[in-house]
């Protein structure tokens, strides 16, 4: 019969350990002196990684790129519906609030606009969305109100 399991009697399977390698320790130990590290240079110093980039003293490809451009850190992206979407809004009005019920929005605290692609299957009131010229064409002749 096998013996129970406790944490008593756990052991780590044979040949997954393995034990320390203790530099350092004299020459009889095959590793005293420089402790496995070579002689002098940069990876035999205290901490001597190197960083990522570094690419053994010749001019990083990051330094060597040009630079262009600029990120606007307080850039805002609208999230985009489609008209033909609003055919899962079950309601007639349309606002984030409808919209992210729907499952057509991610967040509720970034703002929406609707694009005129495809055709308002019904009037819709629309509050609180951003529109694109095509989608306001199409509300309207639709038979919808923008308000605010």
């Amino acid at each position: 019969m096998a013996e129970k399991i406790t944490l008593s009697n756990l052991t780590p399977s044979r040949g997954s350990t393995q034990t320390r390698k203790r530099v350092g320790r004299g020459p009889g130990s095959g590793l005293g002196k420089t402790s496995g590290k070579g002689h002098k240079g940069h990876k035999a110093r205290t901490g001597g990684a190197t960083n990522p980039g570094f690419e053994g003293g010749q001019m990083p490809l990051y330094r060597r790129l040009p630079k262009r451009g600029f990120t606007n850190p307080f850039k805002v992206t609208a999230q985009a519906v489609n008209l033909s979407q609003l055919k899962k809004v079950s309601a007639t009005e349309v606002s984030p609030e409808t919209l992210y019920s729907a499952g057509l929005i991610g967040k509720l605290d970034q703002p929406v606009k609707l694009l005129g692609t495809g055709d308002a299957d019904r009037s819709y009131t629309v509050r609180g969305v951003a529109l694109s010229a095509s989608a306001r064409t199409k509300i309207e002749a639709a038979g919808g109100k923008i308000e605010g």
